[in-house]
């Protein structure tokens, strides 16, 4: 689907959205080249598609700040308990790494935490964008900093209003 941060692609299972690739990622990776689920869906991935993209287009035109979809991301315990701490994020907010850990009942899990952050395999109904650098720079996103700087700006995540990171801030160098 197009969006303004680019083409996305849209995996679902008959259970929920598994997966949102971006056009191009961090590893300079098209999402087409790897391996997903046939395009041709029919039941209940189709409904789960169609809801999935109308709710994406409503986030994107300002008209939605939460999703109501069910999903289906495929990872490990802690993965999926670290997905869900993500989802706990409010619109608009951001945290940092630490306080992600602190959510998920081990503060000392920082790596492990930011591990399981950036294989989150539904960006954006899974707010991974919205955990930045504890010196409050932009750090770790999958999609890209300048998309991540473009979904906090449209949510208004405050400190990204105005603020033009650097290079240097961006790579968390201060």
């Amino acid at each position: 689907m197009p969006s303004p941060v680019g083409e996305l692609l849209l995996v679902a299972s008959d259970a929920g959205l598994i997966a949102i690739r971006f056009e191009w990622n961090q590893h300079g990776v098209d999402p087409r080249a790897s391996s997903v689920p046939s395009t041709d869906a029919s039941g209940a991935e189709a409904r789960i598609l169609a809801e999935a993209r109308s709710q994406l287009d409503a986030y994107f035109a300002g008209a939605q700040t939460e999703f109501d979809l069910p999903l289906d991301p495929r990872g490990t315990p802690f993965q999926q308990k670290v997905w869900a701490a993500l989802r706990e994020i409010p619109f608009g907010r951001t945290i940092s790494y630490l306080e992600l850990a602190r959510r998920t009942g081990d503060p000392k899990a920082v790596r492990a935490v930011g591990a399981a952050n950036g294989r989150n395999p539904i960006p954006l109904v899974v707010p991974c964008h919205r955990v930045i650098g504890a010196d409050g720079s932009l750090v770790g996103f999958g999609g890209g900093l300048e998309r991540k700087r473009w979904l906090l700006r449209h949510e208004g995540a405050q400190q990204w209003l105005d603020l033009e990171m650097t290079p240097a801030v961006e790579a968390g160098q201060r």
